[in-house]
């Protein structure tokens, strides 16, 4: 199976690090080895290491360094953010954010439903460990 995910202008990447994290920026222009020139409807264009990026299986066709604009229009037409959402990659990325979103009590909430699940979980284990003899 070849590699697919090459560095190239359109190919749609997520920021792994910093507080852009779990954003979906597009490759806009390869600067050099290391570096490229992102952006994204949600951001301003800016130049990120390869470090900072995990390439996806997603691209757009886009010309070299579009206008926002464009590049908008190419997103929504490729449906981009709905297939990365629907992707694990993009669900596992939605429930960090809305964990970290939860105040105290949502938390506590969260932590109840947890306890209250694992307890009928074990009772339905001993029912049938208890059939099973």
């Amino acid at each position: 199976m070849p590699f697919k995910r090459h560095i190239e202008i359109g190919r749609v990447a997520v920021v792994n690090y910093g507080k852009e994290y779990g954003t979906l920026v597009v490759i806009v222009d390869v600067l050099d080895q290391h570096r490229v020139l992102v952006d994204s409807p949600t951001m301003v264009r800016a130049v990120h290491s390869m470090r900072r990026l995990a390439l996806t299986d997603l691209s757009v066709k886009i010309q070299r360094i579009p206008k926002k604009t464009a590049l908008v229009k190419a997103l929504q037409e490729a449906d981009i953010f709905g297939k990365f959402g629907s992707c694990s990659w993009g669900q596992k990325i939605a429930v960090q954010k809305a964990k970290k979103s939860l105040d105290d009590f949502g938390r506590y909430k969260l932590m109840v439903a947890r306890v209250k699940k694992s307890a009928i979980l074990k009772r339905e284990v001993a029912k049938l460990k208890k059939t099973a003899k």
